[in-house]
């Protein structure tokens, strides 16, 4: 007798269920049988629909990094309007939100998801790296528009508002840190970019 129920949206389901799993047991905790037992479906639904456990694993990392190409958009459009610091610290309460912070600690966990995701990306963490180069690009308008000096190293400065706001966000048992504390962080990073385009 078959076990679970039928799914549809097989792949968005599972990923949602895999996400749930993660963010409760972490990555130790994530199997395929933890996904499909939390998705309420037989297990092998997920190998009908992926290789194997690292292939899904592959693409849930890419579809997260399909979703912070969504933001990067959004963070470009927002160049010239608001104060960059309201910009930037937006778009990394965005970028950390929890499943996102736990899927870097999944890639960085498991050598064969890394070596699985080498062939989409080639260098750099999934999701992180994503993210430096969708701050990096809305830096640059910026600069064009002289919001920010214009010698300012756009990509040093994304690398650097991508690490403290992974700092700030990763394992973390409590609440997230707070508006606040991000934007005093993203201030700190800019302060220099932004007083010389005063001068």
């Amino acid at each position: 007798m078959p076990t679970g129920v039928a799914l549809r949206d097989a792949r968005e389901q599972l990923f949602d269920a895999a996400e749930r799993v993660l963010l409760r047991d972490g990555p130790s905790g994530l199997t395929s049988r933890a996904v499909t037992t939390e998705a309420g479906c037989a297990k092998g639904v997920l190998h009908r629909h992926f290789t194997d456990f690292d292939g899904f694993l592959t693409e849930l990392v890419l579809d997260r990094v399909t979703r912070i190409n969504a933001q990067a958009i959004d963070l470009g459009d927002r160049a010239g309007t608001g104060s960059v610091a309201d910009n930037l610290t937006g778009a990394l309460v965005e970028v950390f939100e929890p499943v996102a912070v736990a899927v870097v600690g999944l890639v960085i966990s498991r050598d064969e998801l890394r070596a699985r995701l080498r062939e989409a990306v080639p260098f750099g963490v999934p999701i992180l790296t994503d993210a430096a180069s969708m701050i990096t690009f809305y830096l640059v308008e910026e600069r064009a528009m002289g919001r920010i000096a214009a010698n300012a190293d756009a990509g040093t400065l994304a690398l650097s508002l991508i690490g403290a706001g992974h700092l700030l966000f990763a394992d973390r048992q409590a609440a997230p840190p707070d508006y606040a504390a991000v934007h005093k962080v993203v201030a700190t990073v800019i302060a220099d970019a932004v007083q010389r385009r005063l001068l």
